[in-house]
């Protein structure tokens, strides 16, 4: 079948473990940097699977789910939920890596980031309460789903009355600052180019080629 994009269901829980292990290094496989494949994906993906399903969206073909995109609604909101029911647990599973951060391994660091959360600050949040993370395997990429994917994610967002959208992006990720240029989300740079933005009170950029 042609690849499609259909709302989160419980039993993608594992999917989203799954392929956010395999993009976790700047979107390339991070198998070899973890040993525990599910680090990635308890920071990054299946928090918003739990917590808010209704803005998960997997992309998937005939060989299943290749893709996601997931987001929260009110961030600040967000945090507060995962630091009640969420990083307690994790916290207790991982320990905070001693040490300075130019001396981690990337697991390391991402232990580090279940300890120390960063609050997304009420400037922000005003104007662009939600967030986002989406990511697709080389299989499915090239094809227009990445840009498909946050139009249904945008569509969903306004829906439930959100204003704006954010995300953070790793300045080395240079593949990903261009897509996000593209899609019609716009670069902060007074935040060293690492944060972007989108009003959902205007129209996505739905038109055009994308290659992600």
């Amino acid at each position: 079948m042609d690849p499609q994009i259909r709302p989160y269901r419980p039993g993608d829980l594992e999917d989203l473990y799954r392929i956010c292990l395999l993009t976790a290094d700047n979107g390339g496989d991070a198998t070899a940097l973890f040993s525990d494949p599910k680090l990635p994906g308890h920071l990054f993906a299946a928090p918003y699977g739990v917590f808010q399903p209704s803005l998960a969206f997997i992309a998937e073909d005939q060989d299943g789910a290749a893709g996601y995109i997931v987001a929260a609604l009110d961030t600040q909101e967000y945090e507060k939920t995962l630091e009640r029911s969420w990083w307690p647990a994790l916290r207790e599973r991982y320990p905070d890596p001693p040490g300075e951060a130019g001396q981690w391994t990337k697991e390391q660091l991402f232990m580090h980031l279940i300890h120390h959360r960063w609050d997304t600050p009420d400037e922000l949040n005003g104007p662009y309460p939600s967030h986002m993370h989406i990511d697709l395997l080389p299989r499915l990429q090239g094809q227009g789903l990445g840009r498909r994917l946050i139009g249904t994610l945008a569509a969903a967002l306004r829906e439930q009355g959100s204003p704006g959208l954010h995300l953070h992006v790793s300045p080395e990720n240079k593949r990903a600052r261009v897509f996000y240029d593209r899609v019609g989300f716009t670069a902060r740079p007074d935040q060293d180019v690492s944060l972007y933005t989108m009003d959902l009170r205007r129209p996505a950029a739905a038109d055009g080629p994308d290659r992600r």
